[in-house]
């Protein structure tokens, strides 16, 4: 089984191999959800049900046991696709939540070390305020000593 490691660092486990593999199992399982393949093939098996039944050729007469291997070997090679598909999905939700949790621990550090900048800046100016109502009133006490 392949691995890669994500930018942060974590494991990404390739279970069916070659990315190039992936890749393109990926979006052709994801054509057999799509509105265009599912017309498409209602189409299709209508020709050849049509051309059948009509008898412009006779290689799959009723019961259609041609088109119904054709069913089955689709369905034999999609069901997997669509589950690798699945678990490539489940592999980047992963990755996304690792690092989704990653940025929110970095986001809540920044937080608190802005809060804890805001506090020692209160102080701060708190200890002026004191320091200036201090000096304001020694001067005070200066000029009523002076007249």
């Amino acid at each position: 089984m392949e691995t890669n490691t994500d930018k942060n660092g974590f494991v990404i486990h390739k279970p069916f191999g070659n990315d190039l593999f992936g890749y393109w199992a990926e979006g052709f399982a994801r054509f057999f959800g799509t509105p265009g393949f599912l017309i498409g093939q209602t189409i299709f098996v209508a020709i050849w049900i049509g051309v059948n039944v009509v008898g412009i050729t006779t290689f799959d007469l009723y019961p259609f046991i041609l088109l119904n291997l054709a069913f089955s070997t689709q369905a034999a090679y999609a069901a997997p696709l669509i589950l690798l598909a699945q678990t490539r999905q489940a592999e980047r939700d992963k990755a996304w939540e690792r690092t989704d949790a990653e940025h929110r621990e970095e986001l809540h550090k920044s937080v608190l070390q802005q809060q804890q900048h805001s506090l020692e800046t209160a102080q701060q100016i708190l200890e002026l305020t004191q320091r200036l109502e201090k000096l304001t009133q020694e001067l005070h006490d200066v000029l009523l000593k002076k007249d």
